[in-house]
């Protein structure tokens, strides 16, 4: 892991959630938070155990893949929402996501998402 400069955390959120059912996929979207200065990430693979982390503790930023297994993030989106915690959909799926209309506008990236995409949405929507 990059050491992160002191001074470059101030527009992190520090507190993640990230809700993806491919471990190996939310180990590499934890270390790349790490490394740009958040200092709490959670990870939980179902829209069960994602609505458990928001109720026990809300995070200030969430990445929520669309497609989990045999289920689809947007009860969790659909709580951040009404809790005004920014998140941000990612998804392998690119254009043919299906996103409810009232998602369709919110930001989305594609995976594999470069680290610069990440950081960037990440300082964009979550502080």
């Amino acid at each position: 892991m990059i050491p992160v400069p002191p001074d470059s955390t101030a527009d992190v959120p520090a507190d993640v959630l990230i809700v993806e059912d491919d471990p190996i996929i939310a180990i590499d979207f934890e270390d790349r938070l790490l490394g740009f200065g958040v200092t709490s990430v959670r990870t939980v693979g179902s829209v069960a155990q994602a609505l458990n982390a928001i109720t026990a503790r809300a995070p200030d930023f969430a990445l929520l893949d669309v497609e989990l297994i045999r289920e689809k993030s947007f009860a969790v989106a659909e709580r951040l929402a009404a809790l005004k915690i920014p998140f941000v959909f990612v998804t392998g799926y690119g254009a043919d996501a299906r996103i409810p209309p009232e998602f369709a506008s919110l930001p989305r990236l594609h995976k594999p998402c470069s680290s610069e995409a990440l950081e960037a949405a990440l300082r964009a929507y979550g502080s």
